[in-house]
């Protein structure tokens, strides 16, 4: 099985004057690669509260997000975590550029793992992330001890496109990056025994989607998690990255592998995955993705939230 797909190659037509744009910032990406990580840190904080002190719409969903899911918190309370989060998007920020650029040998400083042991059988594995603010390093940090498949987010500039390939799959030369509607480029790599990274906590429409609670608010839920097991024969296996306090580094866990799951009652295997996703948000809620918006779509009849 290859990894290589038409997108991999490079094209003489990148280098067209139209495209300059691109690999200029590109390019810039990489002089920060260069600091120190506290000082990146420090950086995407302070990139972070200045995106925060813009406000605009991102800044907007977020807050309704927290409001509706924390509405035992203070006002103040709320808007607290609020900056600390976009102070995190900023952080992410940086950590894309440390995902992108750094040599291996300065990843695996920043990182412990805990529970590797959870992929080592041969079953397929649905490897089950959240969108944390932390997402793009994490992808990195796994590919350094385990090899897997990928759905991702495909750009339409193709320089863009190539770069992002070029630069996920460089830790791990046997790992795929599958476009996010390629079911059954998912479903072969489950078959397979392959590891395959799937994200079902977005707002992805009422198609193939159940609403159930999420922090007490009705959520629509992708029922995919569960077939997605089902079909593919696989073991959905929990995996989270949390950023550690003082520039610490970051501990990514994979947790125990689900053996009862999927039940067979979308409703209640999508209430499992959000009733997991939800205590692990809870356990650190300024590195969530709280600017999607999470419950865009709405129970008929119900007023949007934004």
């Amino acid at each position: 099985m290859t990894n290589k797909t038409e997108a991999d190659q490079f094209r003489w037509s990148f280098l067209h004057p139209r495209y300059w744009l691109t690999w200029l910032g590109l390019g810039l990406t990489i002089l920060p690669s260069w600091l120190p990580y506290p000082v990146l840190v420090r950086l995407g904080s302070w990139i972070g509260r200045k995106l925060y002190h813009r406000g605009g719409k991102r800044v907007d969903i977020a807050r309704v997000n927290l409001d509706k899911c924390f509405p035992e918190k203070t006002a103040r309370e709320r808007e607290a975590l609020l900056k600390a989060n976009f102070e995190s998007v900023g952080i992410g920020l940086m950590e894309v550029v440390i995902a992108w650029w750094w040599p291996r040998s300065r990843l695996e400083k920043l990182v412990r793992f805990k529970g590797l042991e959870h992929l080592d059988s041969s079953q397929g594995k649905l490897l089950l992330i959240m969108h944390f603010t932390t997402i793009e390093i994490t992808g990195a940090f796994i590919a350094l001890r385990h090899s897997l498949d990928a759905t991702y987010r495909e750009h339409k500039n193709p320089v863009f496109e190539y770069m992002q390939r070029k630069q996920r799959l460089r830790y791990d030369r046997r790992s795929r990056l599958l476009g996010r509607r390629d079911v059954r480029g998912m479903l072969k790599s489950l078959r397979g025994g392959r590891t395959v990274w799937y994200s079902p906590d977005q707002d992805y429409g009422p198609k193939q989607s159940v609403f159930v609670p999420f922090f007490g608010v009705q959520a629509a839920t992708v029922t995919g998690t569960s077939r997605m097991a089902k079909m593919g024969r696989a073991q959905v296996v929990p995996m989270m990255l949390t950023r550690l306090p003082n520039a610490e580094g970051y501990e990514l866990e994979v947790f125990e592998g689900w053996s009862d799951f999927p039940e067979g009652d979308d409703h209640k295997d999508a209430q499992a995955v959000n009733c997991f996703i939800e205590a692990q948000v809870r356990k650190r809620p300024e590195q969530y993705m709280w600017l999607h918006r999470r419950f865009k779509t709405r129970p008929e009849g119900e007023a949007g939230f934004y």
